[in-house]
């Protein structure tokens, strides 16, 4: 009997409010470039944006602020997603169960903490206040330091000295590496290996026996609002 495969759906990149002589517009950034989006693609962008959910998740939160926002539905929900998927804006990951769904949906993203960039956190505040409607005092008290799991701070730690994937970070726990604090050290450490390449990096940490543990790990982080997620 064949299972049902899931797929989850998450946001890349992170909001900047840009202004101009003639206003200000909202745009999202993936790797240093800016991509405008019309307001049903940002609507959507935003509610993945800290957020792992599968389609009927996006849904369940969709309607509600289309009708708050009143907006002009140029496509279904279904086309807007998949644009966002194909502009590269939304990761989408799909397997047989859900961690295997979580796993191909963050294995190749790269994982950037928000607590150590000014620019960053200001940004993902402004987001918070007027994209997601979050009060002002709810979003300073979210922004407080979390109090960060073992695995977590250990995710953290390696990811606040390189951009790294998910996978990358797997590698990096099997191998004991602490230190990746410069190109050198961290092509020595993670692909020495001549079989080792970022394209496959995915595939050779499936049956590593971190997998899950840091797998979960970033995920947290991700809804906890410590991390976004990019592309390279």
């Amino acid at each position: 009997m064949n299972m049902r495969r899931r797929t989850l759906y998450t946001a890349v990149g992170h909001f900047r409010n840009v202004t101009t002589r003639d206003g200000a517009y909202p745009v999202v950034l993936v790797n240093h470039q800016e991509y405008r989006l019309d307001p049903q693609e940002m609507t959507v962008w935003s509610i993945l944006n800290w957020r792992l959910v599968d389609a009927q998740g996006v849904e369940e939160h969709y309607e509600p602020m289309f009708q708050a926002l009143r907006l002009e539905e140029r496509r279904t929900l279904e086309h807007c997603l998949d644009r966002l998927v194909t502009r590269g804006l939304v990761a989408a990951g799909r397997g047989e169960t859900d961690f295997e769904a979580l796993y191909d949906l963050l294995s190749g993203l790269y994982v950037v903490p928000i607590s150590e960039s000014l620019p960053l956190r200001t940004a993902t505040f402004l987001k918070m206040l007027l994209l997601d409607g979050v009060p002002f005092a709810r979003a300073k008290q979210i922004f407080r330091k979390a109090r960060l799991s073992e695995g977590e701070a250990q995710v953290m730690a390696l990811a606040r000295q390189a951009l790294l994937s998910t996978a990358e970070l797997i590698r990096c726990v099997d191998l004991g590496v602490t230190d990746v604090s410069s190109d050198d050290k961290l092509m020595d450490a993670l692909y020495s290996d001549a079989d080792a390449t970022s394209d496959n990096m995915g595939d050779l940490m499936r049956t590593s026996k971190n997998r899950r543990p840091v797998t979960r790990s970033v995920a947290r982080l991700c809804l906890h609002k410590q991390i976004i997620f990019e592309r390279v």
